[in-house]
């Protein structure tokens, strides 16, 4: 599949709270039309693997999804891993920033970014 067309399945969500936050990111770094969503998977952390979340451009791997109005860029070897999650914004007192709900994960660890599988 061509980088640069959009798939109909969505292989990840987004609440609201996620939604609104990259939002705000997005246009707080004042980010050109031609960035997406990377959402990723990269080998370290606690469990084995980290999560990649950022603004990104489209590269040469990449799968281009339309998910909640966002592009999102995402490796097709990537999907075995992400298939599934939900990436929420929790703003609490002990704990802020994006979660991952990994339904692929077999433990994750205590920092919330990492998992094996």
């Amino acid at each position: 599949m061509s980088s640069d067309t959009i798939t109909g399945t969505k292989p990840v969500s987004l609440t609201q709270g996620a939604i609104n936050q990259l939002k705000r990111i997005h246009n707080e770094q004042n980010l050109s039309e031609e960035h997406g969503l990377r959402i990723g998977v990269k080998g370290g952390g606690c469990s084995g693997f980290s999560y990649v979340l950022g603004f990104d451009v489209v590269k040469e791997k990449d799968e281009v999804y339309e998910i909640d109005g966002f592009k999102v860029f995402m490796e097709k070897s990537h999907a075995i891993y992400l298939l599934g999650m939900e990436i929420d914004w929790v703003d609490g007192l002990n704990n802020r920033g994006f979660t991952f709900s990994n339904p692929n994960a077999k433990e994750t660890c205590g920092c919330g970014t990492s998992f094996s599988a």
